[in-house]
Formats: C-alpha cells, structure tokens, sequence
C-alpha cells in the first residue's frame, strides 16, 4: 500500500535532495521560504469567507478533562494584575479593553470542531466576541492586510491573513462550553477559529494588532505553516 506523506515532508525531502546536491546554506533556505509562500497563496485560493465550517452535534462534546490543553511556559500562564486587551496598528481608534467590556459587546456562540497539526481532534462550544465585530469599533485602516495576536505565554504569538481573521467563525473567546475560560485552555481570553489549526489559535491574549505585512509567529518560526489552514 503507497504511503501518503505530508506536505512537510515533501519539503523536507525536496530540502535533503538539494542539499545532497551541493545547494545547502542559504539557498536551501531561500527555497523553502518559497515554497512556504506558494503554499501559502494556493490555501488562500482554496479559502472562502463565507464558508461556514459545520457544528456537530452537542452529544459530540468533549468533556472538559480530555480536551487537551498546552501552554509553552515552563509554568501554567496567569493573567497579569489587571489583565486588558491592546487593540492597535493600522486603525483609527486604537482601543484598550477589559473582560468586562468584551463581555458587553455582541456575544458569539458556536460549536466547532477543533484539529490540531498532531493529528488529534476535539469539539468544544466556544463563546466570545468576533474579531470582525472588534475590527469595526476601532475603524480597522483599508490597507491593513494582516493581523498579529500576541500572548503573555512566554512571548507566544502568530499572524495571520485578514480574512481568516475576519471569517465569521473566528473569535475572541472568553468562555468555553458555556463557562468562563480556565487557564489551561487559555483564561482570561484567547484567538479562536474553525478556520485554522490548533497552533494558530493564539491563547493568553494581551494583544491584537493590525498591520500592512505579514510577520511570522512562535512555530511558524520554527518551520510550521503559516497559514495553515484547516
């Protein structure tokens, strides 16, 4: 039976074969950047805005202790003394915002099936504020293509392309199956979307910024997707 392989190791294999072939240093780098930006492009082509990813059904739930969980501090994360939201970059009206004006702001509830690049899955109800809905109160800038989440999780962050930030389905949650967020899944607020994988999910959130290019992200740079997009 043929073995299927990853678009990683496709790359990986294309990387070892250039580099058996005397192309190794810099240029091998330079390839697989590009092919990380083709890659890129061609998941953009196959996105849809308006695609709303499908709600299972509630019995699909998984309960709460087998929902994994991870953080990369050495210790589990703690909102800060006074933990606020920095919204900022490429709008009219940078904004900061507590939980408890995020919480007076429309609310979204939806029930997603969440995957991580680990190759496992799990469904949560998740509720929050949309992204979109935040884009337009702080009079998001026409020429912003991009958008930075950042976290106090030892420096966590990832971007990402415009419009998955703002598809429908990605919000800023504060609760999770009908309660407030515990700090393993990501308290006092965290990036979540049905339109990405679990990495790029940004948890621990303490900034959003909106910006003309696109930077990269903690696993990004360390050889992950960029877009990755489920």
């Amino acid at each position: 039976m043929a073995k299927m392989i990853s678009r990683r190791e496709m790359l990986g294999a294309l990387a070892a074969s250039m580099v058996l072939a005397g192309c190794e240093g810099p240029r091998t780098a330079n390839f697989l950047d590009e092919m990380e930006r083709l890659n890129a492009r061609f998941q953009a082509l196959l996105f849809s805005p308006t695609k709303l990813a499908p709600e299972p059904p509630e019995s699909e739930v998984t309960p709460d202790d087998d929902f994994p969980s991870y953080f990369v501090s050495d210790m589990m994360p703690f909102p800060p003394a006074n933990w606020t939201l920095k919204v900022g970059g490429m709008v009219e009206r940078p904004a900061v915002y507590t939980l408890y004006q995020l919480k007076q702001m429309a609310r979204f509830d939806q029930r997603i099936r969440h995957h991580c690049v680990e190759g496992w899955s799990a469904v949560a109800s998740w509720q929050g504020v949309r992204v979109s809905d935040i884009a337009k109160r702080v009079g998001l800038k026409p020429d912003a293509r991009f958008v930075e989440f950042r976290s106090f999780d030892s420096g966590y962050y990832s971007s990402w392309d415009m419009p998955s930030a703002m598809h429908p389905q990605t919000i800023l949650a504060y609760g999770m199956n009908g309660d407030d967020l515990e700090a393993d899944h990501g308290a006092p607020l965290r990036l979540y979307s049905a339109v990405k994988l679990g990495y790029k999910n940004v948890k621990y959130l303490t900034e959003v910024n909106f910006l003309p290019m696109r930077t990269g992200g903690y696993w990004e740079n360390q050889g992950y997707e960029w877009y990755a997009g489920v």
